[in-house]
């Protein structure tokens, strides 16, 4: 695919998305979606072992670009949330590799939701983090109402709903809404030394982590007790735990093959 709306790299076992509508503050249209989606396509054919998302020019993601016919005043905005958002979420969420938020600047509506779909989240210290959509009339979507109580609380969550109110990358850290705020030029730098670590980690136990914590919330201790014994259980036939173990013994660095 030409791609248009997007760019993709995948290289050295990463796979980087770059949202490229910088006009517009990178929202999203039915295009960039499908572009999205080849490119996580590419990237899993490609045996990428961790994605990295980021902005072109001074925004992450505005959310939906509302001049985009599909969800104009008086249309069924169901479509473009089964179609395109809630499935874009849902893989973000599931990827069996980890994934990387570089926030660059503004992450606005569902441009939000999405980099907190991400499983690390770094945002430069210019960036904000707006949830914009009472200001249309419209609930929080893209997974927003069950991210943002997850990781603020119900009372943070719901004042950044109704409010609407900026919320600097800085609060974002301290609130423990992402995981470090960095200074402007150092964000690329920092998401890429992030990703080629986890690149080189093994990516089998990253997978099966990310899982358990994602599923940990509908499990009772118990049953979550009985899930990490069933994944270490896995995990300890892989080649990468025979790795693990030998360079610690070893005392070198492992050579992980995500095996």
């Amino acid at each position: 695919m030409n791609y248009e709306t997007i760019l993709f790299e995948a290289r050295d076992r990463v796979g980087r998305i770059t949202l490229n509508r910088p006009d517009r503050l990178n929202s999203f249209t039915v295009q960039m979606h499908r572009e999205v989606s080849h490119a996580l396509d590419e990237g899993i054919a490609g045996k990428m072992r961790v994605l990295l998302i980021t902005g072109a020019g001074r925004g992450f993601c505005a959310g939906q670009d509302l001049s985009d016919p599909a969800v104009r005043p008086g249309s069924d905005l169901k479509d473009a949330l089964e179609l395109h958002y809630n499935p874009l979420v849902r893989r973000l969420a599931s990827l069996e590799l980890p994934v990387i938020a570089a926030v660059n600047g503004v992450a606005a509506g569902a441009g939000a939701s999405i980099a907190l779909a991400c499983d690390i989240v770094i945002a430069a210290r210019g960036a904000k983090f707006i949830q914009s959509f009472a200001n249309i009339g419209l609930v929080p979507d893209s997974g927003g109402t069950w991210a943002l109580p997850r990781l603020v609380g119900q009372a943070r969550a719901l004042g950044l709903f109704f409010a609407g109110e900026p919320l600097s990358a800085e609060r974002a850290e301290a609130w423990g809404l992402i995981w470090k705020c960095v200074d402007d030029d150092k964000l690329l730098g920092e998401a890429e030394a992030l990703a080629a670590k986890f690149a080189n980690a093994p990516t089998a136990g990253l997978a099966l982590t990310k899982r358990l914590i994602r599923e940990s919330g509908a499990r009772s201790l118990p049953e979550q007790l009985d899930a990490e014994r069933d994944a270490q259980s896995a995990l300890g036939r892989t080649r990468d735990y025979q790795e693990g173990v030998a360079a610690f013994m070893e005392k070198r660095a492992p050579n992980f093959t995500g095996s």
